[in-house]
């Protein structure tokens, strides 16, 4: 909150006395035969600026800035692509700034001048983090809207913010930007856990060894369809089988906290895929039959022939 201080204008009068001639009992003119100049009255300026608002004016004001951040805060939490996800933080952030700069310029009623002037700077401050979090998307430390949520409620620019909002609301009642983020989460499947089975019915056997640090989701794809994708846990191997024959490309996905409803890793996320595609292969030749038995690793080991190329996240098949 700005302050004015005014200060009174105060006009110093310079009087020159003449010597007094008069006799005793006399009328106490000067010699020049004028009165005596008297001192200037001090005067003082009228306050400048705004009025301060009516608690009803106020809480409109608030209400009016703080609806677009309600809304766009919340929005973020159903981005599903990383695009969207970036347009919904710009979005807040420019909402937030919005918020800020509107109360910042009005003058609240004097018994809220310290909470409203608290509110304005952990708005400020909530905007500045929510931008920091927007760079941990595009570093894939962050991979979804909950999870840039969880990391802005785990902020103490939010608890700057819950705090001041708290004590005005508590004030007078009045409408603050109020945001409920979701908590931090870890979940993990399953090794092995089947998520999609759309073509399948052949002999062929796929084996993954995940040796990395981080849970993996390993998806094949033939002629632009999904066939089968799976999880595979760190340091662990799963193997699916049954897999029909045909030209596969193999996607991976690796991450933590598996949120399997949007089938993606929220945090530390990587996208790829195995350069070379993988062709599942039935033959029969007498009495005798043979296929197609594959084995790859996510993670880079001595000797390996498969190379890998990282993938736009957007355009990964989940």
């Amino acid at each position: 909150m700005s302050r004015t201080v005014q200060a009174g204008a105060v006009l110093a009068a310079s009087v020159t006395l003449a010597a007094c001639t008069g006799s005793p009992g006399g009328s106490g003119k000067a010699a020049s035969g004028e009165e005596a100049a008297a001192p200037a009255a001090a005067t003082t300026t009228a306050e400048s600026g705004p009025p301060a608002l009516t608690p009803a004016a106020y809480r409109k004001a608030l209400d009016a800035a703080g609806r677009p951040a309600r809304s766009t805060l919340a929005a973020i939490a159903k981005a599903r692509t990383f695009k969207s996800l970036h347009q919904r933080i710009g979005r807040a952030e420019s909402a937030l700034e919005s918020a800020q700069e509107r109360l910042g310029g009005l003058r609240p009623p004097a018994d809220v001048a310290a909470e409203h002037a608290d509110y304005v700077a952990a708005l400020r401050g909530l905007n500045g983090r929510l931008g920091a979090l927007d760079e941990d998307v595009s570093s894939r430390v962050l991979c979804s809207g909950a999870a840039v949520l969880a990391g802005l409620g785990r902020s103490g620019e939010f608890k700057d913010l819950k705090s001041a909002a708290g004590d005005l609301a508590k004030a007078g009642d009045y409408p603050v930007v109020q945001i409920r983020p979701p908590a931090r989460r870890t979940r993990r499947l399953g090794n092995g856990t089947i998520l999609l089975s759309a073509i399948r019915g052949g002999r062929g056997t796929l084996t993954v060894k995940n040796g990395g640090t981080q849970d993996g989701v390993v998806t094949l794809v033939r002629g632009g369809r999904k066939a089968v994708s799976f999880y595979v846990r760190k340091r662990s191997t799963a193997k699916v089988s049954n897999i029909k024959d045909g030209t596969y490309r193999v996607y991976f996905t690796t991450g933590a906290d598996y949120d399997r409803g949007a089938r993606a890793f929220t945090r530390n996320c990587g996208f790829s895929k195995f350069d070379d595609a993988v062709k599942f292969q039935t033959v029969y030749s007498g009495y005798s039959v043979r296929w197609s038995d594959w084995t790859l690793t996510l993670d880079a080991v001595f000797g390996g022939n498969a190379t890998t190329s990282d993938v736009d996240p957007d355009a990964f098949p989940a």
